[in-house]
């Protein structure tokens, strides 16, 4: 179940957290993993641990903002394994300002990464999936890290959350447009809940000064009232639902939202 073997996918931001976890995991399920991060040193070592593991990986250097940048990381990854069928639009920062907050320069950040790096990321990866999806029963496949935040409303993260309300929408309708265009590319989201990794710790950090304290314990202990599944959530446990979109277990899904929260938009 949930086998990749034969596949290569390319994850950007891939370093460390739900990005590194996923990579890993794709590859103890066969895949052949292409990293794209900015930290090179981190990515360096992802790539060597799935090596040393028996897989096989390749560490590029991406900067999900530039066009030149992404063209090259698709290049190298396709000398290195002949082809793509998996993307993971991985990379994302977070925020944590309201909308009389945040400045122009946070805002056009936020923006380039989490919104304009998908795009260039699907725009550039386009051309290797649409040539490899024909040849797969279930065609090659686009995942996008969305997130709660782009589901529901975000009274702390206007504009991180509007953001992933685009991711969420962008992945629907190039779903629609690529089906629309008879390309054999299945496009889906998936949608964490807060998970602990070094992006959960910033989150935790965010929400204690905005509630004027220093107490990121009292903050998480918070958010985890919130989880009736009576935890948080972990990287592995949102790579388990990526690698599942990637592979042929999901090849009736395009278009869908795959929420992994811990039950916090059951509310």
């Amino acid at each position: 179940m949930n086998r990749l073997d034969g596949k290569v996918a390319f994850l950007s931001g891939a370093a460390r957290g739900i990005g590194g976890a996923t990579a890993k995991l794709m590859a103890q399920a066969g895949a052949k993993v292409a990293i794209g991060d900015l930290l090179d040193e981190r990515g360096r070592q992802t790539a060597k641990e799935i090596e040393a593991a028996g897989g096989q990986a390749l560490y590029v250097s991406l900067d999900v903002t530039s066009e030149a940048s992404w063209a090259a990381a698709m290049d190298a990854t396709v000398k290195k394994f002949g082809k793509l069928d998996v993307l993971v639009n991985n990379a994302g920062i977070f925020n944590g300002k309201g909308v009389e907050e945040a400045s122009l320069d946070e805002w056009n950040r936020l923006v380039a990464v989490n919104l304009t790096g998908v795009v260039l990321g699907t725009r550039a990866a386009l051309p290797h999936l649409k040539e490899s999806g024909p040849k797969s029963e279930h065609g090659s496949a686009i995942v996008n890290l969305a997130s709660i935040a782009g589901l529901v409303g975000s009274q702390l993260d206007p504009l991180y959350s509007l953001t992933k309300g685009g991711v969420t929408l962008f992945t629907k309708s190039t779903a629609l447009e690529f089906g629309r265009k008879g390309y054999k590319i299945r496009v889906n989201s998936i949608h964490p809940g807060l998970i602990e990794t070094d992006m959960g710790q910033q989150t935790f950090a965010m929400r204690a000064r905005q509630q004027g304290t220093n107490d990121t314990e009292k903050a998480r202990q918070t958010t985890l009232t919130l989880h009736p599944i009576g935890r948080l959530g972990v990287a592995d446990d949102i790579a388990k639902g990526i690698v599942f979109l990637a592979s042929d277990d999901a090849g009736f899904m395009t278009g869908a939202g795959l929420v992994v929260d811990g039950g916090w938009t059951a509310h």
